[in-house]
C-alpha cells in the first residue's frame, strides 16, 4: 500500500509563511508528478502547484511569486513553501502524486489533507 503522509499546516498571519510537506511510502516504483492541491471553504478543490522530476513546476495564477513547490526524489518528499499568505489562502492543502507501483499498477494518491488557516 501506498501513503502519502502530510505537516505543515496551521493557523497563521497575513504575510506570514508555512512550509508544507508530503511523505510517500509504501511499494512505490517511481512518482511521475507531485503536487498541492487546495480547498477553501465552499469551494471547489482547485490547483495549487505541481512538479515533475526535470521539468519546470507549474503554478495557479493566483500563487505565482509567493509560492514555491519543489521536491527531494530521494525522500518521495514534495514541499509547498508558502510566503506572503493571505486569508484567501485559507484552505484544506492536499497532496496529490501520481505513482507507478509496478510495470503494470499507476494511479493518482491523495493525502489526508491539512489545515491552512491565514488570519487577516
Amino acid at each position: 500500500q501506498v501513503q502519502l503522509v502530510e505537516s505543515g499546516g496551521g493557523l497563521v498571519q497575513a504575510g506570514g509563511s508555512l512550509r508544507l510537506s508530503c511523505a510517500a511510502s509504501g511499494r512505490i516504483f517511481s512518482i511521475n508528478v507531485m503536487g498541492w492541491y487546495r480547498q477553501g471553504p465552499g469551494k471547489q478543490r482547485e490547483l495549487v502547484a505541481d512538479i515533475s522530476s526535470g521539468l519546470s513546476p507549474n503554478y495557479a495564477d493566483s500563487v505565482k511569486g509567493r509560492f514555491t513547490i519543489s521536491r527531494d526524489n530521494a525522500k518521495n518528499t514534495v514541499y509547498l513553501q508558502m510566503n506572503s499568505l493571505k486569508p484567501e489562502d485559507t484552505a484544506v492543502y492536499y497532496c496529490n502524486a501520481d505513482i507507478r507501483t509496478s510495470v503494470f499498477g499507476r494511479r493518482d494518491y491523495w493525502g489526508q489533507g491539512t489545515q491552512v488557516t491565514v488570519s487577516s
